[in-house]
């Protein structure tokens, strides 16, 4: 819903607080989603977790950090996020012809 503001914990129990970084992605509508997530968190589990929340199929969705393509594989520590940055969330476009 468009302006919700959402608060998702994607962390195994038993993190100390201080090894856990907040993550938020945003969408087209201006919707927010919170994550709380370890920086070798791989970004598969938090995609997953933001696809499920929404009730929409992950391969149909794409995260941008910083204009770049975030892919599963990869990592907040790999790729330089912080406590507090903001992932795009947009739904992917098929056709064009």
């Amino acid at each position: 819903m468009a302006g919700d503001n959402e608060d998702v914990k994607v962390k195994p129990e038993g993190i100390e607080k201080s090894e856990v970084i907040s993550v938020i992605v945003k969408d087209q509508s201006s919707g927010e989603v919170h994550f709380k997530v370890k920086p070798a968190t791989k970004f598969a589990k938090i995609f997953k977790a933001y696809a499920d929340k929404k009730g929409i199929d992950a391969a149909s969705i794409r995260f941008l950090y910083d204009g770049q393509q975030i892919k599963g594989h990869e990592t907040p520590a790999e790729v330089g996020i912080e406590d507090g940055d903001v992932l795009d969330c947009f739904l992917e476009q098929v056709g064009g012809t």
